[in-house]
């Protein structure tokens, strides 16, 4: 990648793409971030040695793709300041709800592309999900793939409406597999390990649940039903589980979650 690429916004997932595209070879003098706070600034600094800026300048104009990874609330007073300048780029939103209707009217240009990632990212494990508009071309397409698959895997949407979905299962995802690891964290202490013995175990055992899931041609109902034999300790954990409707609680969840999704689109998207 020669190109230049401008963030708008330098916090965590902004870092994690920065940083998995200096390991592609990008160097940080082709790489220009517009954040308002000192201390994330500086933090790009001593990290990456980039010299981000406070506001957005003239400079931008030399991007030839502008990633926003700033909160949704934020984002359309960050389109206004930075639109003047980056009216020939593609767009690239990490940012949370916000339609490309609305960066478009904001940005005035149709060549717009949503991704929704994970923080796994962070270690160059995430997925995302990816949306474009018509106005983005394959070529555009071709320079958001190779940027995000700094960050891990990813896939494409037909409709921007199932990124609200990618929202609530991946997005907010590992948020929910660290729950369950404090829960069993939690039973492990409270039935007698000590917690760094309990942790431990919460901790090796979903990674080496997703690895096997991740490698086994099986699905991973099948998994389970693998290990839940009748009658034994897995199957009397899986039946209180069911007797309490977990998994109906948690798919209750994620509806919740991309319900929210939807919302902040609503209130932060509007033109």
């Amino acid at each position: 990648m020669s190109e230049r690429i401008a963030f708008i916004g330098g916090g965590n997932m902004a870092s994690a793409i920065i940083g998995g595209l200096i390991k592609q070879g990008v160097s940080p003098q082709d790489i220009d971030v517009v954040e308002p706070s000192e201390e994330a600034r500086q933090q790009l600094s001593s990290s990456f040695g980039i010299t981000a800026q406070a506001q957005a300048n003239p400079s931008l104009a030399t991007a030839s793709l502008v990633v926003w990874a700033i909160k949704p609330q934020a984002f359309k007073d960050a389109a206004v300041a930075a639109g003047p300048f980056t009216g020939n780029a593609l767009h690239l939103s990490v940012a949370a709800g916000i339609p490309t209707d609305s960066m478009a009217a904001w940005l005035g240009t149709q060549r717009v592309v949503r991704a929704m990632p994970n923080t796994p990212a962070l270690i160059g494990k995430g997925i995302s999900g990816l949306f474009a508009r018509a106005g983005a071309s394959a070529e555009d397409r071709a320079q958001v793939e190779r940027v995000m698959a700094s960050t891990g895997e990813f896939l494409w949407l037909d409709t921007e409406d199932k990124l609200d979905v990618v929202t609530a299962l991946s997005g907010s995802g590992p948020a929910y597999v660290f729950y369950f690891m404090e829960a069993m964290t939690m039973a492990g202490t409270e039935m007698g390990l000590s917690r760094e013995q309990a942790e431990h175990l919460a901790v090796a055992t979903f990674a080496g649940a997703s690895d096997l899931a991740q490698t086994s041609a099986d699905s991973p109902q099948v998994l389970r039903q693998r290990v839940t034999s009748k009658g034994g300790t897995t199957f009397a954990a899986i039946s209180s589980m069911e007797d309490n409707d977990v998994r109906a609680l948690f798919i209750d969840a994620m509806y919740a979650a991309r319900e929210r999704a939807k919302k902040l689109g609503a209130e932060f998207g509007a033109a």
